[in-house]
């Protein structure tokens, strides 16, 4: 065996070891918060990607979509049949330059009472607040009733937040972050947005 081999097995019994000293450690069962932040691509497809995995396992799932509600969404049209999956949405035809803030608002403050309804429920297992971070940095939401609906959902329930910008309340207060970077874009080089890839 050359040297080169030999440290790469010595690198990979290390690792091993290391991996299976963290899975040894992990003791502790309970819903998660999981945050998808970041100005990369992927925040939103990652999160119905967890959906899936939920709804494959069949348990109880919510998603509330802040912004994208009324765009179209392949995996929302994929799953929506599914009996375990509710979906709200935002329909006001948000816009990043709104042109009515008070509807808006109103809007939100809706959709964000069927969010407080999922996180207060027992057999919702995953809730996916799509968009959120977005109602928090135009003022729509308040950090605090957000805050305090996260901290007394069921023990059980799993939540993710999705959007760029994410609050660092909630950023402090989540078990796992994930930050998309953007290293190149398709859109900032001229190419459309393709149906069944991104969205």
């Amino acid at each position: 065996m050359t040297d080169r081999n030999t440290r790469h097995k010595a690198s990979m019994e290390k690792l091993k070891a290391h991996v299976d000293e963290k899975v040894a450690s992990a003791t502790e069962q309970r819903g998660l918060l999981l945050i998808n932040t970041g100005n990369g691509k992927g925040k939103t497809t990652a999160a119905w990607g967890t959906v899936t995995r939920s709804l494959g396992y069949g348990y109880k799932v919510g998603v509330v979509q802040f912004i994208k509600g009324l765009w179209e969404c392949g995996e929302r049209n994929r799953l929506e049949d599914d009996p375990h999956l509710e979906v709200v949405i935002m329909a006001t035809g948000f816009t990043w330059e709104t042109q009515n803030r008070d509807a808006d608002t109103r809007a939100c403050q809706a959709v964000w009472k069927d969010a407080e309804r999922m996180l207060a429920d027992p057999d919702t297992y995953l809730v996916v607040l799509d968009e959120l971070t977005y109602m928090l940095k135009f003022g729509y939401l308040d950090i605090a009733t957000v805050k305090a609906a996260l901290e007394n959902r069921p023990r059980e329930q799993t939540v993710i937040i999705t959007g760029r910008n994410a609050h660092r309340e909630l950023v402090a207060m989540a078990d796992t972050v994930t930050e998309m970077q953007e290293v190149r874009h398709a859109f900032n080089n001229g190419l459309q947005a393709r149906r069944g890839i991104d969205f």
